[in-house]
């Protein structure tokens, strides 16, 4: 970032300094019954204005920059006892192990390395919260490999909690949660026929989970893309009307304004950060074979022509829009230069037979990631952040 000032910190300075400025030190408070989404007055855009002037003086854009090979990498390795099987490609029979060696080097500054010590030393009597799919569990598991080597065996544990988990390190007093909500949004099956019925504009029954945590990283992206054989509803609902045939990227835009919703109705910036990780791209073109066998990183960015998601386009859209500052850790860009990151056929335990057969065979998987890997890079930025 090239400032020491944490992100955090430093949106809670811009919105008490704001405030001072705006109000003279006059206390304001919204009217019972009143969406503060819905209100649209001047005052909003100054201050909307102001925190616009504020981001466009960051001395260091972290999603822009290019993979070093490091061998000092990885951060931890394959014993990791919190690692799923999906997503263990060394114990799954994976024959190279360069995927787990490259750092990310931002154009301009330096993203300093993950200290285990370090993070929990921030997040002491602190709970930071991964909210989303499958992919931000993979993204939790890094998480929770990358600090616990340093934790005694006997001050660490995880529990579980309707959708949630949570690794405690007790002596810490801190804990590493993942929540599943692929969509954010409400799914459940209702009706005499049991459909799956996505409810655009309910959110509670999954963020009452969210409440009383300190840092909250959301994700929402894959599941709003699934179609034909594998699509995730029967029927889109909001409010009395039911939808069969809405544009899915209509869908999405509309659970992210009621998730945006009850951001601002419920979350207090000067205690909670809320930060919203973008999609994490996929390489699964040629019926997933196009991460199958890549060996390194594409090229820097700039000589290379990335797809830009159309969740991504929306979720701007949806964050520009609100008053509660939500930070955007672009990790597309940088993730769509490594093909070479995914599972692919070792998302399950191949033995020597199986290797040795023709593993076109097989299913390959270019959605989530190999671990060690690419999302510990994820997490060395979330950590450079907060």
């Amino acid at each position: 970032m090239g400032e020491s000032t944490p992100l955090c910190s430093r949106l809670l300075i811009l919105i008490l300094s704001v405030t001072l400025i705006l109000f003279h030190g006059e206390s304001t408070h919204f009217n019972q019954g009143e969406d503060p989404w819905l209100i649209d007055e001047k005052i909003d855009d100054n201050v909307k204005m102001d925190y616009s002037q504020w981001a466009s003086q960051k001395s260091c854009d972290m999603s822009i920059g290019k993979w070093v090979y490091d061998s000092s990498y990885p951060l931890y390795d394959s014993t990791c006892p919190y690692l799923s099987d999906a997503v263990n490609c060394q114990r799954n029979g994976r024959p190279d192990s360069n995927y787990e060696k490259w750092k990310w080097k931002p154009h301009g500054c330096a993203m300093p390395r993950f200290n285990a010590l370090n993070f929990l030393g921030k997040m002491r009597r602190k709970r930071i919260m991964l909210v989303g799919d499958s992919i931000t569990r993979n993204q939790w598991e890094s998480l929770v490999c990358l600090v616990e080597s340093v934790i005694p065996t006997e001050q660490k544990i995880v529990t579980y909690t309707g959708p949630t988990m949570a690794f405690h390190a007790l002596d810490f007093e801190t804990s590493i949660e993942f929540c599943w909500a692929p969509f954010l949004v409400e799914l459940k099956r209702e009706g005499p026929l049991n459909k799956r019925i996505l409810h655009l504009d309910k959110i509670e029954e999954n963020a009452r989970f969210w409440r009383g945590v300190d840092i909250i990283v959301f994700d929402s992206a894959h599941w709003w893309t699934h179609t034909s054989d594998s699509t995730t509803w029967d029927f889109l609902m909001e409010g009395n009307k039911m939808f069969t045939n809405m544009n899915p990227m209509d869908g999405y835009e509309k659970g992210l304004t009621t998730w945006a919703r009850w951001v601002e109705s419920n979350l207090d910036p000067q205690q909670t950060c809320v930060i919203f990780r973008s999609v994490s791209p996929q390489h699964n073109r040629e019926s997933g074979w196009k991460c199958y066998n890549q060996r390194e990183p594409l090229e820097d960015y700039l000589s290379y022509q990335l797809h830009i998601p159309g969740q991504l386009k929306i979720l701007k859209g949806v964050l520009k829009q609100m008053r509660f500052p939500v930070y955007l850790q672009d990790i597309t860009r940088m993730s769509e230069l490594r093909r070479d990151g995914h599972p692919s056929v070792y998302a399950k335990p191949l033995n020597k037979q199986e290797r040795q057969h023709n593993t076109r065979d097989y299913t390959s998987d270019c959605s989530h990631w190999c671990l060690p890997g690419v999302p510990d890079i994820w997490n060395e930025m979330l950590n450079a952040l907060i």
